[in-house]
């Protein structure tokens, strides 16, 4: 492994092949089993998301090989509603989203080749994305449906802020470990 690169905005497009060749190791697989549109459509999204504020992109090299990455930016106001963002609010409430979320780090993606998988190289990703973030205020949302990532996050100290049914197909905010909105957290029941 030669390391990790951070990257502030449009230099990262030079490496949206590669992004694109991680996303689909990493998500065209279980528990995920997104088909190969879903990593087009997010490299579609990235040309407009290295202009977002406080875009930061973690890309980990193996000699010239990209074998992981993470992308994250800053959550702006109002919260945004596409996506799977209204699942985020309906399970935080409208003032906690908004005390929570807005102005802070957001982690879109975080993805390593399997063959990487369980190296540590996910969380030094999600430290280099993180490290700088806005107070100490980063978050994320996952699905329940990957009891692995959320055992992983959980790992690295992130507190898991919403908490569907187990048995639905719901998404889960977790907030990071230096968020000062943790001790706040409702807990599972």
């Amino acid at each position: 492994m030669n390391g990790i690169r951070v990257f502030r905005g449009e230099e990262l497009r030079a490496h949206f092949a590669d992004l694109h060749s991680v996303y689909t190791d990493a998500f065209c697989a279980p528990p995920w089993n997104e088909d190969g549109e879903r990593a087009v459509e997010f490299v579609g999204r990235l040309t407009d998301n290295v202009r977002r504020a406080g875009f930061t992109a973690a890309l980990a090299f193996a000699g010239a090989e990209v074998v992981g990455f993470a992308t994250a930016w800053t959550t702006r106001a109002p919260f945004p509603t596409d996506r799977c963002y209204p699942q985020a609010a309906a399970g935080l409430g409208p003032r906690r989203t908004v005390d929570w979320l807005c102005g802070a780090r957001e982690i879109d993606e975080l993805a390593v080749r399997p063959a990487a998988a369980g190296t540590g190289l996910a969380a030094d990703l999600l430290t280099a994305v993180t490290e700088d973030a806005p107070d100490g205020r980063s978050w994320l949302l996952t699905s329940i449906r990957s009891g692995r990532a959320m055992s992983f996050y959980r790992r690295q100290g992130w507190t898991q802020a919403t908490h569907p049914s187990p048995e639905g197909k719901g998404i889960v905010v977790f907030l990071g470990p230096r968020h000062p909105a943790r001790a706040l957290a409702a807990r599972p029941l």
